[in-house]
């Protein structure tokens, strides 16, 4: 094999909420290994992340996270052309872990060092299933994130749609647990969907004219209104019905915001990425939606929704190309802004 047809393995590094994570992926598209250690069982008692904990466990984690990584994928160091890490936004203590442990590997090893914005790992999953084809949408739909984000090519991302209140992520947990559902309650919600009726007439928040911007903390506080007043009369709405009526509102707005966005924009691709991306009410939506439009739409599998390294190491191999490199002073950012970390 000749130089100009080497391969380009990058190890990512993940650990920005509750997941420790570490990846190694070829050429930005080949995953060769995909290793996570999930906290889920160490937070559901509190019914949510517990920052500290989190911290704790990655700490824990992580050496051995990243050496199964590297063995599964069977490589060494030197194989490596560079390390990729999430640099933010995220747990900042959570954060930490991972960037020390890049930096440590990186210096020991003397391998660049790549920042990641979380965001883009997520939507980079989706050249883990498919190429890109620009320009494109990308729809994110995550706990802590809600955002419609235009891209002209490898790098670029402008964001020209997010949340104004309430990620939809965050609104589907703060309804779940008016529901008495176990945590995580996204999934929860979901699955209860799918055996009940949209027959609430929940709101859609649709903003101003062309807006693309979302707004789900009215809808969290009318359902959760509505919970509160029919128990104050000694009413009862099955659970199913208000999980279905729920997401119906969710689904409506982001799939129609996609539409206009996509229509204006003229993109020849649209994606999404994020955690509610395992949401089968969403994924069945926007693909009938792309259809409609003649659009192709890419939806990851269930594994590449939620947090992994995967989607960073595929980021981080745009970020290496390009020659985006961190030195040893690297430090966690918690409010890390997507626009701003363009890699043009």
């Amino acid at each position: 094999m000749n130089e100009q047809e080497k391969e380009t393995l990058i190890l990512g590094i993940e650990t920005s909420c509750d997941e420790t994570a570490a990846s190694v992926v070829a050429n930005g598209c080949e995953i060769r290994s995909n290793v996570v250690a999930s906290q889920i069982e160490s937070h559901k008692r509190f019914g949510g992340v517990v920052p500290e904990i989190a911290s704790r466990h990655h700490v824990e984690q992580i050496t051995l996270v990243i050496e199964e990584a590297m063995k599964e994928a069977d490589v060494t160091w030197a194989d490596l052309d560079g390390i990729a890490v999430t640099q933010g936004p995220g747990l900042v203590g959570a954060l930490l872990v991972g960037v020390h442990a890049a930096k440590a590997l990186a210096f020991a090893h003397q391998l660049p060092l790549i920042p990641v914005h979380h965001i883009a790992g997520h939507i980079y999953a989706n050249r883990l299933i498919s190429e890109m084809k620009f320009p494109l949408l990308a729809l994110i739909v995550s706990g802590g994130h809600t955002e419609l984000i235009y891209m002209k090519e490898h790098g670029h991302y402008m964001v020209i749609g997010e949340t104004r209140d309430d990620a939809a992520g965050e609104a589907y947990d703060k309804v779940a647990r008016t529901l008495d559902l176990p945590y995580p309650g996204g999934p929860q919600m979901d699955r209860l969907a799918q055996e009940g009726s949209d027959i609430l007439d929940f709101p859609r928040a649709w903003l101003e004219e062309g807006s693309f911007d979302f707004s789900f903390s009215g809808l969290k506080s009318a359902v959760i209104n509505t919970l509160h007043n029919a128990a104050q009369r000694g009413e009862h709405y099955a659970p199913e019905d208000v999980a279905a009526s729920f997401q119906a509102s969710v689904v409506d707005v982001l799939v129609e915001k996609t539409r206009q966005a996509a229509r204006t924009y003229r993109v020849n691709q649209v994606l999404l990425a994020g955690g509610v991306a395992a949401n089968s009410g969403l994924r069945e939506a926007l693909n009938h939606m792309c259809q409609d439009e003649g659009i192709p739409c890419i939806v990851p599998p269930l594994k590449l929704c939620t947090d992994n390294a995967a989607m960073i190491a595929a980021a981080g191999t745009i970020g290496f190309i390009k020659g985006h490199r961190a030195g040893l002073a690297l430090n966690a950012n918690p409010g890390l802004s997507l626009e701003g970390f363009n890699t043009l």
